[in-house]
C-alpha cells in the first residue's frame, strides 16, 4: 500500500488474535503504530517490529487517528469505551475506531451513536478464521460501516486480512460474524454426532470423515474442526475456547430473540457449551464438546 508514515494507528488489546494483527499492521501499513495491553509481554515482542507501547488506552486514543480494538467481548468493549477516562472521553472529531472484537449488535450500534455525537466514526470489523490466519495476514473480516468509512479502513485491514466484505451499515459486520459462528458451531455438533454414531456402529471415524468430505456433507467445519480436532481428540488451550464460543453463541441467540426467529438448533449447541463449561472444559478448543456428545468426559 502507499506510504502512510504521517499516519498514526492505535491498537488496544494484544491477545491471541490482537498481537499478530498488530504486528501485520506495523510491518505492512507504513504507519506508526501505538499500542496498549494490560500484559507487557506482547508489547515487548512487538517493540521489535516498531510498535510503540502506550501506558493506557486513553494515551492510544490521544495519539492515533485510527484506533483498532481487539478485545475478548462486547461487554469489555463497552466498558472500556464508557468508563471514566475511557475511549469516549478521549475521542475527538474525525477519529475512527475500528472494533475487531465480536460484540452484540445492539451494543455496537449504541456505541456508534455515542461516538458519532462526538464527531467520531465507530466501525465494526469482527475477524474470522484462526490465529494461524492472523499470523499469515489471511483473516476474513466482515465490516459494518458507511462506504466512506470503509474506504478509509480497508487498506489497513488488508494488512491482516485476505477477504474483506462490506456487509452494510454499522452493526452488519457483527450480524455476519455472529451468524458465521452460529453455523460453524451447529456444524461441529453435527460432525461430532456423526463420529459418535458412526464409531459405535462399527465405522472407522477416519474413513467416515474422509467419505463425508467427498459427498454433500462436506464443509469447512468437517475438514478443519472435524479432521484436525474431533478425529484426533486434540483440543488445546489458547485456541478458540468453549468460553469464547459460548459468548459468541449468546450474541446469536440474543439476535434470534430480537428478530423473532426460533433458533432451536443454536439453543442445543448452547446446552453443549454450558455442559462443557460445567465439566471444567471451558478453556479447551470448542470442538471438545465432541467428547461429551460421545458420552466421554
Amino acid at each position: 500500500m502507499s506510504n502512510t508514515t504521517s499516519q498514526v494507528i492505535g491498537f488496544i488489546g494484544l491477545g491471541v488474535m490482537g498481537e499478530p494483527i498488530c504486528r501485520n499492521l506495523a510491518t505492512k501499513s507504513g504507519a506508526r503504530v501505538v499500542a496498549h495491553d494490560l500484559d507487557a509481554a506482547p508489547l515487548q515482542r512487538l517493540a521489535a517490529h516498531g510498535v510503540q507501547a502506550a501506558p493506557s488506552a486513553a494515551d492510544v486514543m490521544r495519539a492515533a487517528d485510527i484506533v483498532f480494538l481487539s478485545l475478548p467481548s462486547g461487554e469489555i468493549v463497552a466498558q472500556l469505551c464508557r468508563q471514566d477516562g475511557g475511549l469516549l472521553a478521549s475521542a475527538r472529531a474525525g477519529q475512527t475506531i475500528v472494533d475487531l472484537s465480536t460484540s452484540a449488535v445492539n451494543t455496537t450500534r449504541e456505541l456508534a451513536g455515542e461516538f458519532a455525537a462526538l464527531g467520531a466514526q465507530f466501525v465494526d470489523a469482527p475477524v474470522a478464521r484462526t490465529r494461524t490466519a492472523a499470523e499469515a495476514g489471511t483473516l476474513a473480516v466482515m465490516v459494518g460501516a458507511t462506504p466512506e468509512a470503509f474506504a478509509t479502513v480497508e487498506p489497513l485491514i488488508a494488512t491482516f486480512a485476505s477477504d474483506i466484505a462490506l456487509c452494510g451499515p454499522v452493526g452488519c459486520g457483527q450480524v455476519l460474524k455472529i451468524l458465521n459462528n452460529m453455523v460453524l458451531f451447529e456444524t461441529v455438533v453435527a460432525v461430532s454426532e456423526a463420529k459418535a454414531i458412526g464409531e459405535k456402529a462399527g465405522v472407522d471415524p477416519t474413513v467416515l470423515f474422509d467419505t463425508l468430505s467427498k459427498g454433500s456433507a462436506d464443509s469447512f467445519a468437517l475438514r478443519n474442526h472435524g479432521m484436525k480436532a474431533v478425529l484426533p481428540g486434540e483440543f488445546p488451550e489458547r485456541a478458540f475456547s468453549v468460553l469464547y464460543a459460548h459468548k459468541d453463541l449468546k450474541y446469536a441467540l440474543q439476535l434470534a430473540r430480537d428478530t423473532g426467529v426460533d433458533a432451536r438448533g443454536a439453543a442445543i449447541v448452547d446446552e453443549w457449551f454450558q455442559q462443557a463449561i460445567d465439566s471444567g472444559l471451558g478453556e479447551k478448543y470448542h470442538p471438545v464438546i465432541s467428547r461429551l456428545i460421545a458420552g466421554q468426559r
